[in-house]
């Protein structure tokens, strides 16, 4: 069997910024800093593929030559074409990025939902790791993005965040950006939004564990103790380097696995 990776690069791709850092795959941790470069407008392909590039070569010194990259992008994607995006360029739609940032970067590259790479990280490493069955990661803010693993194993492309509630999608009305534009209290925001969108849930999926990532997070206290479920609902631990760890595990694995199959 060949050697397994104990070393990658993760990159978390957002709408203001674009995160990176070397990640140890044993422990779930960032290797030093994480460097941040703003992102592009308009966020293109080509546009962010060059800032990708620049953190890459920011990090080259202290990773091996053949480290995989993990990229997460906000949007939909499916054997490494981004199907939807969120807060990126239209371009994005039907965009190879695998095929292409390989070419450009020289690396073996695997590009996935951001919620999806979260999801990862707080199952392997964080708030869901030892826990059986199905765990549901959802992040709050301008959106809500859900990331589901079943016995430690990605569910990719889980769009709860677009369930269709209050003639809407779910997140116009859920998501930390509806409490900030309406104006809402937590125990505003809690009863009459957070309480029937996680019951809705609740009831469609019967997960073993709800995990609450996003910024918002920070102040769970003060929304998750109202909620009435029967599903254990906490906070995420990984916090704003779960994307970056995530996808950084994924990509590894996924290498890993093309070595084996070639030997």
């Amino acid at each position: 069997m060949a050697k397994k990776h104990k070393v990658a690069l993760g990159i978390d791709i957002g709408g203001s910024g674009v995160k990176g850092a070397p990640v140890d795959l044993e422990k779930g941790e960032m290797i030093g800093e994480r460097f941040r470069i703003d992102t592009p407008q308009p966020a293109t392909p080509e546009a962010v593929l060059e800032v990708v590039g620049r953190i890459v070569d920011h990090f080259a010194d202290d990773l091996p030559e053949d480290a995989a990259i993990g990229i997460t992008v906000p949007g939909v994607v499916q054997h490494g074409v981004v199907k939807f995006v969120g807060n990126l360029d239209d371009r994005w739609v039907d965009f190879d990025a695998d095929t292409e940032f390989e070419k450009v970067l020289g690396r073996p590259v695997h590009v996935i939902n951001d919620a999806d790479a979260a999801g990862v990280a707080e199952a392997r490493f964080g708030a869901a790791k030892g826990t059986e069955g199905l765990v549901l990661v959802m992040t709050l803010g301008t959106g809500i993005g859900s990331g589901a693993v079943y016995n430690g194993e990605l569910l990719p492309n889980f769009e709860l965040g677009h369930l269709q509630m209050w003639g809407d999608k779910a997140e116009a009305k859920a998501a930390a950006s509806a409490k900030e534009r309406e104006e809402l209290t937590f125990t505003e925001w809690a009863e009459e939004r957070l309480q029937p969108y996680f019951s809705h849930v609740e009831l469609l999926f019967s997960p073993e564990l709800f995990v609450i990532g996003g910024g918002v997070s920070r102040k769970h206290e003060k929304f998750l103790p109202l909620l009435e479920l029967d599903t254990p609902i906490v906070p995420a631990e990984l916090k704003n380097t779960a994307g970056i760890v995530g996808t950084a595990v994924v990509a590894a694995e996924m290498v890993d696995g093309r070595t084996d199959d070639a030997t």
